[in-house]
């Protein structure tokens, strides 16, 4: 190859920085549908309900919240 053509290089590198991105992305949801748990659990306590719906919900909540959150992520 001729020293005077340029290099193409790919479009996705596989470098330590993609590797870095999802493991901040899996952390990140972590702690999303966490602190939904932990308000909905919070709450459930303290209304002294039987059946912890509040936790259940606020926990399906952050579930969609992170995945929407990771969604917008990826296509940047």
């Amino acid at each position: 190859m001729p020293e005077n053509e340029p290099k193409i290089e790919p479009e996705h590198s596989t470098g330590p920085n993609n590797y870095l991105k999802f493991t901040g992305l899996a952390f990140q949801m972590i702690a999303i549908i966490g602190a939904f748990t932990y308000i909905g659990y919070r709450i459930d306590k303290a209304e002294n309900h039987q059946t912890q719906w509040v936790t259940a919900m606020l926990s399906l909540i952050g579930v969609f919240i992170s995945f929407y959150t990771v969604f917008k992520s990826l296509k940047n």
